[in-house]
């Protein structure tokens, strides 16, 4: 695959003939694709929000493919947003990026000063992990409650009123996301894997998933795995593990049960450290649930599984599921809510 510098990306921007008006770039990125948005800095804030462009690209959790090839996508995405819009940086007064992977303070530095590098003094830079923006999706950009991210990768991030935060999970796969796309997906190849030596019981996961890969045997099932470990390519197999579950599978609804219990445990550590449900649990606080492993199924619904099991100690959480169908995608309404809220606080 060809690669670009941050100058070759931007040379197109020499040769348009801008608009006028002042925009916001918004980025919501994760182990699974990036998603640029660029709306009206001057705007009504309202619902839904005007999008000028919006541009996708893969990966660009820096855990997941390295720092030089998750810049690479944050900027190929934000120049092309731009370009779409036929606006250039100069432009541009505010980026924000909910990125996976900003995990510390440093990493959210970093980040910051790699984009002064790029955008001129006058822009206002924000860097948050992307279930910060996940939260203020479902909360109309007021940041209290919990949200949690259950997609390839898994996150459980929660704010008090008076802004302590905390999370749970989101370490990656090597230190357990478990609950997780690609934590689902590996466990099942696992058990695959298991079945095949004779080490496990025999499960329906082994024809579904050699199928859909289009493999002859488990033995192929190694190779597959090892020639490409990108965490998004492992979590696509999440809907085979579902469906396996849903013919009536042993294996693949154990595997699905333990992830629920998984994902619950992460939202019960972020409230129990916050105290977001009060001294009884029956606080009333948002409950935030985003991302594909939450989706129901046919018969699998894992995110009612998970509410249902935090209620059961914190009844006063109320789930919210960001209504996608409102704005033309869920980068845009996660990433223009969160930058017009920004804005509106500096």
């Amino acid at each position: 695959m060809q690669r670009h510098t941050g100058r070759d990306m931007w040379d197109a921007e020499e040769c348009q003939s801008p608009r006028m008006g002042s925009v916001i770039l918004g980025v919501d990125g994760g182990a699974s694709n990036t998603v640029c948005v660029c709306i009206p800095a001057a705007m009504p804030f309202n619902d839904p929000l005007p999008v000028l462009s919006r541009t996708v690209a893969g990966c660009s959790n820096h855990n997941s493919v390295g720092e030089d090839r998750a810049r690479e996508t944050l900027e190929r995405v934000m120049s092309q947003a731009l370009l779409k819009a036929r606006r250039r940086r100069s432009n541009v007064c505010a980026v924000c990026l909910a990125v996976a992977g900003v995990n510390h303070p440093i990493d959210q530095q970093r980040m910051l000063d790699w984009l002064r590098e790029i955008f001129p003094s006058h822009v206002k830079l924000f860097v948050e992990n992307d279930a910060v923006a996940a939260l203020a999706s479902g909360t109309m950009g007021k940041l209290h409650g919990c949200v949690l991210i259950a997609g390839t990768g898994t996150i459980a991030y929660g704010f008090t009123s008076d802004g302590r935060e905390a999370r749970a999970a989101g370490a990656g796969p090597v230190l357990g996301d478990w609950g997780s796309g690609y934590g689902i997906s590996a466990q099942a190849m696992t058990a695959v894997v298991r079945a095949y030596d004779g080490r496990g019981p025999e499960t329906v996961l082994t024809n579904n998933i050699l199928d859909f890969l289009g493999l002859a045997s488990p033995d192929e099932l190694i190779g597959w795995t090892y020639e490409d470990q990108s965490w998004a390519r492992i979590a696509d197999l999440l809907p085979v593990v579902v469906e396996s579950a849903e013919s009536g599978d042993e294996v693949a609804n154990k595997i699905l049960h333990n992830s629920v219990g998984e994902l619950a445990s992460s939202v019960k550590a972020v409230v129990q450290r916050l105290e977001l449900g009060g001294e009884d649990g029956k606080h009333p606080f948002p409950l935030v649930m985003v991302g594909k492993v939450l989706e129901a199924n046919k018969r699998w619904d894992i995110g009612k599984e998970v509410i249902d099991c935090v209620t059961k100690h914190y009844p006063g959480a109320y789930p919210i599921h960001p209504k996608e169908k409102i704005l033309l995608t869920r980068g845009s309404k996660i990433c223009a809510v969160y930058m017009a809220i920004c804005l509106k606080s500096t």
